[in-house]
């Protein structure tokens, strides 16, 4: 286990943002998922995308890395796609990555091959219904430990019409639309309620078409499916994270002034939003060639709808926690199911470092303040806990000790440097599990 010990101050300078995780997963699985070479270029190995990586490659994909920047841990992958996939491997770890195992299960529906699918953390007991409910229409077989991981499955996915609801994470949604086109006959997605997160909706969709596989979108009520479609190689470099940036955008509102490069003005992430939000909280935020500057404002509460960009709720309640008046987090309850409990987590967090908040079933009510007072607290193993209470730290009187501060591992290893090149200080202490 890592412990950080932070002593607060003003972080300034520029942070080149890492590759985004969300594209990073949806192009590894599109190329390896195609007949011929694909090169993906700029990829962050994170323990998710590793995560990725090694699912395809039991999926039959052959991936080659070269070291981009080994500091940063980025890297180019020449991927020799599968085009039939080839199970090579029965038992499938996913880590702790939600988008991993819930892209894959519905193409290893597709195998008619027995094949388990692990993980580890609280992926173990991430739900997986929405799966399950189409298994039990479609004759799959399957079994699992009480509704938990380890998951077995055998059988064969039909086209045809299925239905979902639209406020399930649209990570099950992505799983369907890379699998069904790969069905000989044609089929129909139908969205039962309104849509959350569209726009990861909108870059899987646009990832696909780059490699080759046409969806049509009906105004996120019906998607149509064509069968007997093929995975064309194509060679992309992944743009930069916006769910990344959002800590360095929000640290340069409270504290100094920082420049987030490598940002795609024109990108189709949710999180993107970030932009907007500091914008409408009164933040100083310019656009430049690279990216954004923003520099110290005095902010203020306002109200934030979490459905479409739910991880940005953990880094926005810090800003809400240092601004005047009362911020609103609305349509949260998705963030109850990821790698923490995310709307319990920050507020016992934000709670420890002397905010004022309080959680609801779906949402948050944070009256701002000036100063927090700092203290101890867990990341819950979650990387955006982590990331948010060291964002805190700028304006805390005190000093922010947050353990299992490893967590960050899962998308952005390298956050810790980040922070003190932008001057952070911090004392780190390993202990043992």
């Amino acid at each position: 286990m890592k412990i950080v010990e932070i002593t607060p101050s003003t972080l300034r300078g520029t942070v080149n943002i890492p590759p985004s995780k969300s594209m990073s997963h949806r192009s590894i699985f599109c190329a390896a998922l195609s007949g011929g070479i694909s090169n993906i270029k700029n990829v962050l190995l994170s323990e998710d995308i590793k995560a990725t990586c090694e699912a395809m490659e039991s999926l039959g994909a052959k991936i080659k890395y070269k070291v981009v920047d080994e500091k940063k841990e980025i890297y180019n992958l020449r991927i020799q796609g599968t085009g039939r996939m080839k199970l090579k491997n029965d038992k499938i770890d996913c880590g702790e990555s939600g988008s991993t195992i819930r892209f894959i299960i519905p193409l290893l529906a597709l195998l008619d091959e027995t094949v388990t699918v692990t993980g580890r953390g609280r992926l173990i007991s991430r739900p997986l219904d929405a799966y399950y409910d189409i298994f039990d229409q479609k004759k799959v077989y399957y079994t699992n430990k009480y509704g938990e991981l380890p998951l077995t499955i055998k059988g064969s996915l039909s086209s045809g019409e299925y239905s979902m609801e639209g406020d399930v994470s649209s990570q099950f949604i992505t799983g369907l639309l890379f699998a069904l086109p790969l069905l000989k006959g044609d089929s129909k997605l139908v969205i039962t309620t309104e849509l959350e997160s569209k726009p990861y909706v909108d870059m899987t969709i646009e990832m696909l078409n780059r490699f080759g596989i046409d969806i049509i979108n009906k105004d996120y009520k019906e998607f149509i499916i064509k069968g007997s479609q093929e995975y064309t190689s194509a060679d992309y470099s992944v743009e930069g994270d916006f769910s990344q940036a959002a800590f360095w955008l929000t640290a340069g509102i409270l504290g100094g002034e920082i420049y987030s490069n490598d940002l795609k003005f024109s990108s189709l992430q949710g999180d993107k939003v970030i932009v907007d939000i500091i914008k409408k909280m009164g933040g100083n935020i310019e656009k430049l060639i690279l990216g954004y500057k923003t520099s110290r404002s005095d902010t203020n509460g306002t109200t934030v709808d979490a459905s479409q960009c739910p991880d940005l709720v953990p880094i926005v309640s810090v800003l809400a926690a240092l601004s005047s008046g009362m911020t609103e987090v609305v349509n949260a309850k998705r963030l109850r199911i990821k790698e923490s409990d995310r709307l319990d987590a920050i507020t016992q967090v934000l709670s420890t470092l002397g905010a004022d908040i309080a959680q609801y079933t779906d949402g948050l009510v944070i009256k701002g303040r000036g100063k927090l007072k700092g203290g101890e607290v867990d990341s819950f193993n979650d990387h955006r806990i982590a990331m948010a209470a060291a964002v805190a730290s700028i304006k805390c009187e005190e000093k922010v000790v947050i353990r299992n501060a490893q967590s960050v591992n899962k998308s952005y290893p390298k956050f810790w440097e980040d922070f003190v090149s932008l001057g952070g200080v911090i004392n780190e202490l390993e202990l043992g599990e």
